[in-house]
């Protein structure tokens, strides 16, 4: 998969660095993998939920929140945004 942005990924590993291995992981695995859908996504990922059109993932044993669109016609997943968890509880994302 392409992913757009990875300056997202090092933006929030600057203000939370203990979210890095996780983020490095999930960058790696998904630099790796093909999904032609969800469901084979979920197989990798077994913790992302469908939210909307946005797919949700949990960091680093829920550390953080990574919010994206996920093209899987084109390979591309477009990373919206990484929140702490309590942000995301917040719903603000979803705006």
């Amino acid at each position: 998969m392409h992913i757009i942005t990875r300056k997202r990924l090092n933006e929030f590993v600057e203000r939370h660095p203990d979210a890095k291995a996780g983020l490095e992981y999930w960058y790696r695995l998904m630099k790796q993998c093909t999904f032609g859908s969800f469901a084979e996504l979920r197989a990798i990922f077994p913790s992302a939920d469908q939210v909307g059109k946005l797919t949700v993932f949990n960091i680093g044993g829920n550390k953080a929140r990574l919010i994206a669109a996920v093209h899987y016609n084109r390979q591309k997943i477009y990373i919206r945004a990484i929140l702490t968890h309590p942000d995301y509880d917040r719903g603000l994302w979803k705006e």
